[in-house]
């Protein structure tokens, strides 16, 4: 008799949810994480009494009222409705991509005007076979939008020209013909009052965790008191990068407390110009509608990505995808382990895309 059903490697939001689903039908589960933390990239670290998001913005939205009223059943979340805004050369611009922008880039008043003007601009540009990012950008919205609000940041973001990017990484650019700030069409939308750890907190309860714990340190103990293990962490690095190494970019934050109680009037400011390092500035007490006497910013800085790093952004390009599909094989024969979530799946997942995830191989398991 094993000592418990499942040892869950990763105390993130698919592996939490799984746990809270397995506790639920009285199996016994053993949560680890090699951080010294619950909640992975969701953690929220308090700071002069501010929820500071760790490891980057984290906005919940979903259409799913079912997975909507799941994470409300753990802690009630607010209304915070993400309309992030684009710093070009100390001008403002209304993100996404809408009327309040178009007017700010072209004083045009009506979705008409707004639209000949993109037309034009994509007609003159003359791209029809888009080669690279850069072209397939301009062809959809043109050189005034691409250049202020597209070019730099995504350089920044993947650390290479756009012109050496493929054009598959831009399918499409959103264009709202409405005076519509709201970033997420989702109709549910907010940030769970008193924070991400309330969530992880609840999903938890009741169940037994150990933080700084590495279970390559461990692994045959871990696999010997198991009947199975979830696995959440890198699947190349549990493979012993038997294919090679997946490649993912990288974040570094840099925190800053600021002895004034509002700095930049809005949550989240990207900078868009090339030659300023960071993307984006973060100022966390607007995602609660804090009143607190100081405030905390982060400024996040796309790095490349090593070993011993956090992995945020997978890769996906051909020789990434193919050495994935190797190690995929090799997962899908195992009897044992579960893996699941963005790095074992090696997929970028929003919050409520990892939720269903969970619950989906959850019910394939319990029924």
């Amino acid at each position: 008799m094993k000592q418990y059903d499942f040892v869950i490697v990763g105390a993130g939001l698919f592996g939490a949810v799984f746990a809270h689903e397995a506790n639920k039908r009285g199996k016994k589960c053993l949560v680890i994480d090699k951080r010294t933390h619950l909640g992975g990239n969701i953690y929220c670290e308090e700071i002069e009494g501010i929820n500071v998001h760790k490891y980057g913005a984290h906005i919940f939205h979903t259409n799913d009222k079912a997975i909507w009223d799941y994470v409300n059943s753990f802690v009630e979340f607010n209304r915070y409705t993400n309309s992030p805004l684009a710093n070009f050369e100390g001008e403002l611009y209304n993100l996404p991509f809408n009327m309040n922008t178009f007017y700010q880039l072209w004083k045009v008043k009506t979705p008409q005007e707004a639209q000949d003007k993109i037309n034009e601009q994509v007609a003159a540009s003359g791209i029809t076979d888009p080669q690279n990012l850069e072209e397939q950008a301009i062809s959809l919205v043109g050189t005034d939008i691409y250049y202020k609000l597209i070019k730099g940041y995504t350089e920044k973001q993947w650390g290479r020209k756009a012109t050496e990017l493929p054009a598959f990484i831009i399918k499409r650019l959103p264009l709202r013909f409405t005076f519509d700030n709201n970033y997420f069409n989702d109709k549910y939308q907010g940030i769970p009052i008193g924070g991400y750890n309330k969530l992880t907190e609840g999903l938890l309860d009741g169940i037994e965790v150990k933080t700084s714990t590495d279970f390559f340190a461990n692994r045959e103990a871990f696999q010997a008191i198991a009947d199975k293990i979830v696995f959440t962490g890198h699947i190349d690095e549990y493979y012993d990068y038997c294919f090679g190494k997946l490649e993912y970019r990288s974040l570094r934050f840099e925190n800053e407390v600021l002895d004034q109680e509002n700095y930049q009037g809005n949550a989240v400011v990207n900078y868009t110009e090339a030659h300023i390092p960071f993307t984006r500035i973060i100022e966390h007490k607007h995602f609660e509608f804090g009143k607190q006497p100081k405030t905390v910013v982060t400024k996040e800085y796309p790095c490349e990505w090593n070993s011993g790093m956090e992995a945020y952004y997978p890769i996906n390009d051909d020789k990434n995808t193919e050495m994935f599909k190797r190690y995929r094989t090799l997962a899908s024969e195992e009897k044992e382990v579960i893996f699941g979530g963005r790095l074992a799946e090696y997929k970028y997942y929003d919050m409520h895309q990892v939720v269903a995830s969970a619950l989906v191989r959850a019910k394939s398991i319990f029924g």
